[in-house]
């Protein structure tokens, strides 16, 4: 039976009615959009998270070293002093090599000959999950292995922290630990500005003047190979601004090769190393007499015919002149009689407040972590103070007493020293110790020392140099060695306009021919001092200049010489 199926008949077409699917189709591609545009959002949001917070990503075409991990330390003149190099480490995947181990192996080992092809052949044969090929190698050696193009090496980067001037200022700059972090000197004071992700890009300037630095280091070093002293240390300081233009201190120590270093190496002794200093504290006993009212005039003569007896103690000079002292002369012979007598004056409240004012109280002012507190008497009786006026009994750093020079010839203004450079009118305001009149006096008596009295093998023709001299018997458990000191210049320059302080101390100094068997200060660090301003003058913009002096004359004609008198003292 056959079936007739009639076909269907499509339904009309309203007019102007839509299919349901042209409906549709607008919303999914305005969603597809929207979707596309929150992924783009995303990408954008991410490479700008990653631009501004991250840290620059290991590369192996090292884009990002141009963002150093850690800023450069330079001097004052932007001459590099610390830097960050990249260096990188190359490593193997054995257990994922691609390239048969027998055609690598010999390959390795034509770019690092350090090992055979055999022990290469070996390690990729290991099935090791990793290990080292070479660490802090050069870019062009990873450039060489990467071409090699076997997926299983593995390259980091790994910053590593040279000091182009090698042991130059190293216990100013100091050095990093195993992980990068700054453990002494300014390394240490600077980490967190050294390694912000925005400070970093810039350098770090610091106070020291590199020239400066090496003609100390230089001359102070040969001194204390000459006189086979135990240790030295050396500071030029900017008198107007507490800048250190130079701080060496020897023994010394290579911050790139620490191993083997010793630990009186790795000693700061001009901050961390407290000294009896001498005949360098009569100055500051003089100016704190003055400026108190104690000594009035210049004339005033004191009493230097004997040693002085004060209970069982005797003070007595050096090299007496068994007569009254006025006193410049007092200064120029370096008198511990006359000095003992004016402490006396002055009285233990009086030199304690003069002490504390320059700061022998405390550890040194100066950014570093790495000082010492003075040595400061328990009981202040009249022996003690006596004693203490020409540094006997009170024990200081090297900077303490850089310090409080500058004071002494700035016009009286005491100010904290500091090893980062100054922008110019940006110097501490510090606080007022002597009065400008007492700075102008103490630069004439300075000045006399050097051109009439034990400090003129520390004259620098032309720079008009002032200082004093000090030789001390260095402090023993069974008291003081009779064959042992500690010598030290202390001096500023010019003094008409004083600029600079310089300090140079050598500690247990032997005494040679070049000294004419003298250990003392005038035959030792004085003209040390002499030949580091000679030397660096002029780079700091002091000309030397025969016709300036500072004007002496109301002091010259005090001083008196007998007939046959020595030109020069022993000190």
């Amino acid at each position: 039976m056959t079936v007739l199926v009639a076909r269907p008949v499509a339904p009309k077409r309203l007019t102007g009615a839509r299919h349901p699917m042209a409906t549709i189709a607008p919303v999914r591609l305005m969603i597809l959009m929207l979707l596309i545009s929150a992924g783009v959002m995303m990408i954008l949001l991410r490479l700008t998270f990653l631009a501004v917070f991250a840290e620059p990503a290991t590369t192996r075409d090292g884009a990002a070293a141009l963002v150093p991990l850690r800023g450069d330390i330079v001097d004052r003149n932007g001459a590099p002093l610390a830097r960050t190099i990249d260096a990188w480490s190359i490593g193997i995947h054995p257990n994922k090599l691609v390239n048969d181990p027998e055609d690598l192996a010999p390959k390795l080992a034509a770019l690092m000959p350090e090992h055979d092809s055999g022990w290469y052949l070996a390690k990729l044969r290991s099935g090791a999950k990793f290990f080292y090929l070479q660490r802090r190698a050069m870019p062009e050696l990873v450039k060489a292995v990467n071409a090699l193009g076997e997926p299983a090496v593995d390259f980091a980067r790994e910053p590593e922290r040279l000091y182009p001037q090698s042991s130059m200022a190293a216990h100013a700059i100091g050095f990093l630990d195993p992980n990068g972090a700054g453990v002494s000197g300014m390394e240490r004071v600077l980490e967190a500005r050294l390694t912000d992700p925005i400070e970093r890009s810039k350098p770090v300037a610091l106070s020291i003047d590199a020239r400066v630095q090496a003609a100390f280091e230089s001359e102070l070093g040969n001194a204390m190979l000459s006189f086979k002293a135990k240790g030295a240390a050396g500071v030029m300081l900017d008198a107007d601004t507490g800048e250190i233009i130079a701080m060496v201190s020897m023994p010394m120590y290579n911050p790139n090769q620490l191993r083997g270093a010793s630990k009186d190496g790795m000693r700061n002794n001009v901050t961390q190393s407290v000294y009896e200093l001498g005949s360098t504290f009569k100055p500051i006993t003089m100016a704190a007499a003055i400026d108190s009212g104690v000594v009035t005039s210049m004339s005033r003569r004191f009493d230097a015919r004997e040693p002085l007896k004060i209970g069982r103690f005797q003070i007595k000079d050096d090299h007496p002149q068994r007569r009254y002292l006025d006193i410049p002369e007092t200064l120029v012979h370096s008198s511990n009689i006359v000095t003992a007598r004016i402490a006396d004056e002055l009285g233990a409240a009086r030199m304690q407040a003069m002490f504390r004012r320059l700061g022998f109280d405390t550890r040194p002012d100066i950014e570093l972590r790495e000082k010492q507190r003075s040595i400061w008497p328990h009981y202040w009786g009249r022996v003690t103070v006596m004693t203490s006026g020409y540094g006997h009994g009170i024990a200081v750093t090297p900077l303490h007493l850089a310090s409080a020079y500058a004071a002494l010839v700035n016009g009286g203004i005491w100010r904290p020293a500091t090893l980062l450079r100054v922008e110019s009118g940006k110097a501490s305001s510090g606080r007022r110790v002597l009065a400008q009149s007492t700075s102008d006096r103490m630069r004439q008596l300075l000045r006399l020392v050097v051109l009439d009295g034990t400090g003129r093998k520390g004259e620098a023709p032309g720079y008009r140099v002032g200082g004093k001299t000090g030789t001390a018997e260095i402090a023993m458990k069974s008291g003081y060695s009779r064959s042992r000191n500690v010598s030290t210049f202390a001096a500023a320059f010019p003094m008409d306009a004083p600029r600079y302080v310089v300090i140079a101390m050598l500690d247990s100094p032997v005494a040679n021919a070049q000294s004419q068997g003298q250990t003392t200060a005038a035959w030792t660090v004085a003209p040390v001092v002499s030949r580091v301003i000679a030397r660096t003058g002029q780079m700091l913009g002091v000309m030397p200049d025969m016709r300036r002096d500072v004007d002496v004359s109301d002091l010259t004609p005090l001083l008196w010489h007998a007939p046959g008198e020595s030109t020069t003292d022993p000190e």
